[in-house]
């Protein structure tokens, strides 16, 4: 979906004989939806998002704009709501195939979707009920390079691990003697936890994401370092780091690394009278908490590193500094305790974009006290909060549910902890093939990226298109 003027337009872009339209992050980061055509009749949806941020503000409301009737198949690549979170308002439409997804997103999907369902779309627990079922019933997982035929169309599909969260997946069609990959969102290689992303042989068209294709994310060792730099400059001042962290993905992440620093630095002193191993890691998300408790059930498909961890006796998403927060009554308590005393700890809070989630609530008590630190470790979209006091920072203004208040609090920014891959990334992906793609398009990202990542991937000899 292409947005201009707040009046919704299709662009409908075909590759030579390849045609694909797409309905949402064209021209953005969120609403990811894409329909590739394989015939006049059928088409595949890959991905049905939400819209988040100034895209959300754009369009009146989340329903599905675009005939249903030929679409014989849903593919989701991962489970974040800004490509899963419109299924339901895609069933309503009248959607009646599968929905095709890898192992893990099929356990993850029906957590994500509940809580999206409680929060927008309706609070009748019946009827959420409904829908999640259904839902259930339509889920086909699959096993990564297992190969999927659709009944109804002569149509291949297959899932490879993307290396973005856990579950994510790039897909390859095969149809008409034509291969089509889109890349969903491609993680960065060394993530933790997550195996890298290996790009495919050989396709005629790449959609690819662009999210950081103007950007490069520090190292794992250089972010490491940061993370830790930035905990003891921020706990010298006896206040507390708000984390603005998506449930799933980056919270698991930082917690990995976290440990990390804990084991390795235990008996240091990050000031006189706090060492590293008593330092209290708070996470306030139920369903950051469910993720995390899920990620644990999927440890066989964890990368080799966790892997030598476990055998060790270590378990990085759980260690004895880490305290959960589940009730919303427990959240109420913390929020004004810490307002009230001045306490050294790290708040990880649901809201990656402080639009909403329990974080709010931190950042409208905290962010105006000169000992508070905000860091943010992921993607802040264009109109939202986080954006607003990224770009801003200390001594700058936000306003949130229409008051205003004063940015006091230090604001960091660590890239290298963004669950996307960067430029270099992106660029590699593409490069890495056997044989190079006769085209990419370029999507998810905003333009100065597109732009950004075109005139590299123009130095392979492709056709670009953004």
């Amino acid at each position: 979906m292409e947005i201009r003027n707040k009046k919704i337009s299709y662009n409908n872009q075909k590759y030579k004989d390849i045609d694909i339209i797409h309905h949402g992050a064209l021209n953005g980061v969120t609403g990811s939806c894409h329909e590739l055509r394989i015939d006049e009749k059928d088409s595949i949806l890959i991905d049905c998002g939400l819209f988040q941020g100034a895209d959300r503000d754009s369009i009146l409301n989340h329903s599905i704009k675009f005939p249903v009737d030929n679409i014989k198949a849903l593919i989701i690549t991962h489970v974040h709501i800004d490509h899963c979170g419109r299924i339901p308002y895609l069933i309503s439409a009248g959607f009646k195939g599968p929905i095709i997804l890898s192992e893990a997103s099929s356990i993850l999907l029906p957590i994500v979707l509940e809580d999206a369902l409680k929060i927008g779309f309706t609070d009748d627990r019946d009827l959420i009920k409904k829908y999640i079922d259904e839902i259930k019933n339509r889920l086909v997982p699959l096993k990564y390079s297992e190969k999927y035929e659709l009944d109804s169309i002569d149509c291949s599909i297959t899932l490879k691990d993307a290396g973005h969260i856990m579950g994510s997946s790039y897909v390859e069609f095969d149809f008409n003697n034509k291969n089509v990959v889109f890349s969903g969102d491609l993680g960065a290689p060394f993530t933790p936890i997550l195996p890298s992303p290996k790009p495919p042989a050989n396709c005629d068209v790449v959609v690819l994401e662009s999210t950081y294709g103007s950007k490069v994310h520090e190292n794992r060792s250089e972010r490491k370092e940061r993370l830790k730099e930035v905990i003891v400059n921020a706990l010298e001042n006896s206040g507390v780091v708000i984390v603005p962290a998506f449930s799933i993905g980056r919270t698991q992440e930082l917690l990995y690394e976290l440990e990390e620093l804990i084991y390795k630095f235990k008996e240091d002193k990050i000031r006189e009278d706090l060492i590293w191993d008593d330092l209290e890691i708070i996470v306030d998300s139920p369903l950051a908490s469910r993720f995390t408790e899920t990620y644990k059930t999927l440890k066989d498909v964890w990368d080799g590193e966790a892997q030598v961890k476990l055998k060790s006796g270590r378990d990085p998403l759980s260690f004895d500094q880490l305290t959960t927060i589940d009730s919303h009554k427990d959240h109420l308590y913390t929020v004004k305790y810490l307002k009230k005393n001045s306490r050294p700890c790290i708040v990880i809070a649901a809201g990656g974009m402080c639009t909403g989630g329990r974080v709010v609530r931190y950042i409208e008590n905290l962010i105006e006290n000169e000992k508070t630190d905000i860091l943010f470790i992921g993607y802040q979209s264009k109109g939202t909060t986080g954006r607003t006091i990224q770009k801003y920072g200390k001594g700058g203004f936000v306003y949130i549910n229409n008051k205003k208040y004063l940015i006091n609090a230090g604001i960091y920014t660590i890239g290298g902890y963004s669950a996307h891959a960067d430029k270099n990334n992106l660029v590699n992906f593409i490069k890495r093939m056997k044989t190079l793609p006769k085209e990419v398009r370029l999507v998810h990202g905003e333009h100065y990226s597109k732009i950004a990542l075109k005139k590299e991937l123009l130095k392979l000899g492709i056709e670009v298109t953004v």
